[in-house]
């Protein structure tokens, strides 16, 4: 097979689709793959590096997508990527459709067959492939909260862990998942005061016994939100419906409410954000107020620690990219539940069925297209 790697064009995204490690696994089975020319340059990954995987650089990203079977990519393809989609390529990537209607409309009109990472799943229920990005925005959400609390960011002027004889900021997060725990460890690390809320009362039971009176946890409804939230310094939205839109569990009556200075970081923002202010942001720009409160909502916050976030993103992808290369689309899928999963628009259908729900096309299921 084919696979091609083009440089990603979304504002600030500096990670690749594949590594030069990855690039070797794939050509010793006797695959060959395109990577366009600095692909990997910003984040220490010299186009020598790929040569010497065995990549064959390419100037233009049109080439890639014209020779390649499977394009292997990071964020979503941006409006002339869809343009250069045909039918029957394979793209596998994160896709975020549900809050992305004219995403999801050009996808279906390529044709290709698109696999989302975000909803490959595992044995344990869990998103492998979306776990390591969330695990280093969940880390990062503290570090960007923590500096728009300054004053000159147009923060309450606010040192989130404090100093003896003046009391710590007071961090709220709403969702107890990857997002969440990662999130959770770097606020307690800061020496932050920490609420966490989440509606499973078997993982706040986890947390508990882990971290003890170190945090506070709360059974998450509209009560305990709003109390949270208009006592919070600084607030982080970690919430997912796999495949879904995220629900607005902070309402812009909230938002008004809450302390001047305050900031909140909206890491469901991919999937349309948990606040009902939000909207995307980018790191040139990442942040806007709303009623005096802070809001960050970069939707590809892993982008700015871009070689931590690569290298952790193709220890997850790879083995899936490898399987689609060496069995072909249809007999990957075929072979491994999981991973069919993933399948989020084939052919010209919706084959998610979150996705299709939320933006009300047809729900055409994946085993359909599988013969």
């Amino acid at each position: 097979m084919i696979v091609g790697v083009p440089k990603e064009i979304k504002n600030h995204e500096y990670r690749v689709g594949l590594t030069p490690a990855s690039v070797r696994e794939l050509t010793l089975r006797g695959h060959q793959v395109l990577v366009q020319k600095n692909a990997g340059t910003e984040i220490g990954l010299s186009d020598d590096q790929y040569v010497a995987a065995g990549a064959s650089m390419i100037e233009a990203a049109k080439e890639i997508f014209a020779r390649a079977d499977m394009i292997v990519k990071v964020k979503e393809p941006q409006p002339q990527e869809c343009a250069m989609l045909r039918s029957g390529q394979i793209l596998y990537t994160y896709l975020h459709l549900a809050p992305d209607p004219e995403q999801t409309a050009a996808l279906i009109k390529s044709g290709a067959i698109c696999i989302g990472y975000e909803t490959i799943t595992d044995a344990r229920g869990g998103l492998p492939l979306l776990a390591p990005m969330s695990e280093v925005a969940g880390r990062m959400a503290i570090q960007a909260g923590a500096a728009h609390l300054e004053k000159s960011k147009g923060g309450r002027g606010l040192l989130l862990g404090g100093v003896p004889g003046v009391e710590a900021g007071h961090v709220v997060i709403i969702g107890a998942g990857v997002v969440g725990t990662n999130a959770l460890q770097m606020a307690i690390g800061a020496g932050a005061r920490v609420t966490v809320l989440d509606k499973s009362v078997d993982r706040l039971r986890q947390l508990d016994l882990v971290f003890g009176n170190r945090i506070a946890t709360l059974y998450s409804n509209a009560h305990t939100i709003e109390e949270s939230v208009l006592d919070a310094d600084l607030v982080i939205g970690g919430v997912l419906v796999p495949g879904s839109a995220a629900p607005k569990l902070v309402t812009r009556e909230m938002i008004a409410r809450m302390k001047p200075g305050a900031v909140v970081v909206d890491v469901a923002i991919d999937q349309g954000g948990c606040f009902e202010t939000s909207h995307a942001t980018t790191h040139a720009e990442p942040t806007y107020v709303v009623d005096g409160v802070v809001h960050y909502c970069v939707a590809n916050m892993p982008g700015a620690v871009a070689r931590t976030s690569t290298f952790a993103l193709n220890n997850a992808t790879i083995g899936h990219a490898i399987a689609l290369a060496d069995k072909g689309w249809e007999q990957a899928l075929k072979a491994d539940a999981h991973l069919k999963n993933g399948l989020n628009v084939c052919q010209g259908k919706v084959t998610y069925q979150a996705v299709a729900r939320d933006l009300g096309y047809e729900y055409v299921p994946a085993d359909s297209f599988l013969r």
